[in-house]
C-alpha cells in the first residue's frame, strides 16, 4: 500500500463528499420497528399526506409531536393510533 499526497482543497472536498454520502445512506435506512420516533418525512410517507397536511394535523391537535430546534418528531405509536382511528371498516356484501 503506497502513500498518496493530495492538496488541502482536494482533501476537504473529499471529506465533504464522504460526509454527504454518509448522510444520504442514513436517509435510505428503513425505520426499524423498534424505533419509537419518526420525523416529518417518515410520517408523511406512512400516512400518504403532504407536509402541509401534517402541519395542519399538528396545529389542530390531531397528532401529538415533540420539537427539537426546528425539527418535529412523532411517536410511532401515536401515528399508528391515528391510522387505526381513521380506519374505515368494509361493509358486508349484500346478496
Amino acid at each position: 500500500m503506497g502513500i498518496r499526497i493530495i492538496d488541502e482543497r482536494a482533501f476537504e472536498k473529499l471529506k465533504q463528499l464522504v460526509k454527504d454520502v454518509r448522510e444520504k445512506s442514513r436517509q435510505l435506512i428503513p425505520v426499524s420497528s423498534k424505533s419509537e420516533w419518526l420525523d416529518n418525512q417518515q410520517v408523511c410517507m406512512l400516512l400518504d399526506i403532504s407536509p402541509r397536511t401534517l402541519q395542519s394535523h399538528r396545529d389542530r391537535g390531531i397528532l401529538a409531536y415533540s420539537q427539537t430546534g426546528h425539527k418535529c418528531y412523532y411517536k410511532k405509536s401515536d401515528v399508528e393510533k391515528l391510522m387505526q382511528k381513521s380506519r374505515v371498516d368494509a361493509k358486508p356484501i349484500k346478496k
